[in-house]
């Protein structure tokens, strides 16, 4: 039975309409912060977990929802969760498997946000971070002791593109029911899929390669069912879920990923070995380099040596800080994975704040420079970087 409706009601209620017959190419961004139920049963099955629909999208979206099915399959697991951020999903992975008196062992090469996370926030509530070597992590079976609960490593690691044994962290910590936990962002799953090589969970920030446009930010835990369900839980509590209008964003990334990170390989390689045949550059961090320590390593667990190149003038800051003011083509900002060319000091960004300790530990200098190679002419990136390379 229709009802009449004054002015004010119909503003808010006559877009209303049958959605059954409207089946769209592209899955809609369900801009929604709560979800209609047609009655009290509705409600009630929701809440006994029988039904499919939505409440409210803290707990769950459409839009979200669709994108974790597509990171899943990308990582060749059973279930994805997206964040609102990188460290969210790390923060919200943490806190959702350690309590008071855990242990962490971390590779001390690793993110300086992630280090931040474990060193100043977590160990307010009783977690305890023991940070270890590249060298100390190719013989993790020692490290393992007996409150250790999470092995948080990268392979690529941020920003010296070392390379850790994946698979055999990862039976090390299975063997002693500990989690192997590991940030795969520099590589992409188009190429390393750490899971295949026994991780339990695999950790991304999906601003990076996934979305590849640099106007995203998000995060993605994947790994099984049974790891993620009490990750899920405390995303719900915290809040940590993305939005649906980035999530949107990334999914639509997602689907060129294997061309874009094919060319992002190319590219990065040609730079590499453009820096590394060149004098004035007295270190080249690249994995598809001969002269990588761990190539042959990379070589095995991954499929593409990745966009990412770091190299090193001397360890000279000044030196360093000439070559990035002086770049025309690559732009000087935090951040990689996307399509344009970006470059950072580390010791200004990623790594900033760490003591000389800390910098050493991580093979870090003041002289470095890490590229994310983007998707440009490759010859116009290595031209730039002469340019740069005659003044520094």
């Amino acid at each position: 039975m229709s009802i009449s409706r004054r002015a004010a009601t119909e503003l808010i209620h006559a877009a209303e309409m049958d959605l059954s017959e409207v089946v769209p190419l592209t899955p809609p961004i369900y801009e929604t912060s709560t979800f209609v139920f047609e009655n009290a049963k509705q409600v009630v099955a929701f809440n006994a977990g029988r039904s499919a629909k939505y409440l409210y999208s803290r707990y769950g979206n459409p839009t979200v929802v669709g994108v974790e099915r597509q990171l899943a399959a990308l990582d060749g697991a059973e279930k994805a969760l997206l964040f609102s951020s990188g460290m969210a999903a790390t923060a919200t992975t943490l806190v959702a498997h350690l309590k008071a008196g855990d242990e962490v062992v971390c590779a001390s090469a690793i993110y300086g946000g992630t280090l931040h996370l474990l060193n100043d926030l977590l160990v307010r509530f009783g977690i305890v971070t023991r940070f270890a070597s590249l060298d100390e992590l190719a013989g993790p079976e020692g490290l393992i002791g007996e409150r250790t609960r999470v092995v948080w490593f990268e392979s690529p690691t941020n920003p010296t593109l070392r390379c850790v044994d994946v698979g055999r962290v990862a039976a090390a910590c299975r063997a002693r029911g500990v989690l192997a936990i590991v940030d795969n962002t520099f590589a992409s799953p188009m190429n390393q899929r750490p899971l295949s090589l026994g991780v339990h969970l695999t950790m991304q920030s999906a601003t990076k390669y996934l979305n590849g446009h640099s106007d995203v930010t998000g995060g993605t835990i994947a790994g099984s069912s049974a790891l993620l369900e009490p990750i899920e839980t405390a995303r719900r509590l915290l809040g940590t879920v993305i939005d649906p209008h980035p999530a949107y964003a990334l999914g639509r990334g997602l689907k060129t990923l294997p061309i874009r990170i094919a060319r992002h390989n190319a590219n990065a390689q040609a730079v590499a070995e453009f820096l590394a045949a060149d004098r004035r550059v007295s270190q080249v961090y690249y994995p598809g380099l001969r002269s990588h320590p761990e190539h042959a390593l990379a070589a095995a667990q991954m499929s593409g040596f990745g966009g990412m190149v770091c190299f090193d003038l001397g360890g000279d800051y000044s030196r360093a800080e000439r070559l990035y003011d002086r770049l025309q083509i690559i732009k000087r900002a935090a951040s990689l994975g996307g399509v344009e060319s970006l470059i950072s000091m580390p010791v200004l960004t990623s790594q900033w704040g760490h003591s000389d300790e800390q910098l050493r530990e991580a093979g870090v200098t003041h002289g470095m420079l890490r590229l994310s190679v983007g998707l440009e002419d490759p010859q116009d990136l290595v031209e730039d970087l002469d340019r740069a390379l005659q003044e520094a």
